[in-house]
């Protein structure tokens, strides 16, 4: 077989060979993890997933774990980002750059039978605590109440703890509680209990159970925004050190007017208007 030929065919395997690599990512594709906050997880995926259709060179793997992953992926250099819905404590924070992307409201959610519609403040505490046990006490049909909460951890629980339960020092949400470790976990237990209630993310909140007007201010992107809703807490990226390259690229997008369209889209309050 002549050689220029044989050559030829090499060369052409090569060439094919490049393509694909090129076409698959190759080495040339950079890679951003994002860890931490189950209820920011939605807002973050929806972000990523924007940025990599402007960045096909770019992928973005976004997880959970919840507040207290994100705080400790960014802080061993795990994730590139983590994400929080609670401010990290002074301890915690040393290190770490926080960006607040959005603000959300914590929702009080029952069951879509439930005839609850309205708590005060106060009476959310005495459900939580255990020291209202019957629905009857609270305007209700009768029958045990069922708490859901999250876990030790969760942005979410620390929200609710510090809002409505009156901090680290106030009142305990009940120890018999059902703990449910994610957003979606919580939704679906309050979805299958007719008796039970728990506390979402406003960004979560969906037809399958009934948001509670707290304080007879119903939870909405408006009231959260205009903070006429009392149960609110942020959003926040961190990273170890101000980002650089393309995390700070994906940061800056984030709270460009498009991102913050993407997080008003997502269900969450932006921090600017879009």
């Amino acid at each position: 077989m002549d050689s220029k030929y044989i050559i030829g065919i090499i060369v052409a395997i090569i060439v094919i060979a490049g393509a694909y690599f090129v076409l698959a990512g190759g080495s040339n594709q950079q890679t951003i993890q994002i860890a931490g906050s189950t209820s920011v997880q939605p807002v973050a995926e929806k972000l990523a997933q924007a940025y990599m259709e402007k960045h096909p060179d770019v992928k973005i793997n976004v997880q959970g774990g919840g507040t207290s992953v994100g705080i400790k992926s960014a802080q061993d250099g795990t994730a590139d980002i983590g994400t929080a819905s609670s401010k990290p404590k002074d301890n915690d924070s040393q290190g770490l750059v926080q960006t607040q992307i959005a603000k959300d409201g914590i929702v009080v959610i029952v069951n879509n039978a439930n005839s609850v519609s309205e708590l005060t403040v106060d009476q959310a505490k005495d459900v939580f605590s255990g020291n209202v046990t019957d629905w009857s006490k609270v305007g209700g049909s009768s029958g045990t109440v069922s708490i859901i909460t999250r876990e030790d951890g969760s942005g979410t629980r620390d929200g609710f703890q510090n809002i409505v339960m009156g901090g680290k020092n106030g009142t305990p949400i009940l120890k018999t509680a059902i703990v449910q470790s994610s957003t979606e976990a919580v939704l679906q237990a309050v979805k299958g209990n007719p008796d039970a209630i728990g506390y979402i993310s406003l960004a979560s909140l969906n037809g399958d159970v009934k948001a509670v007007k707290i304080n007879g201010v119903t939870p909405s992107e408006q009231t959260v925004s205009d903070d006429t809703y009392k149960i609110v807490r942020p959003f926040i990226l961190l990273t170890k050190g101000n980002p650089t390259g393309i995390v700070k690229d994906f940061i800056d997008f984030t709270m460009s007017a498009e991102g913050q369209k993407i997080v008003k889209e997502a269900g969450a309050v932006p921090m600017t208007s879009s």
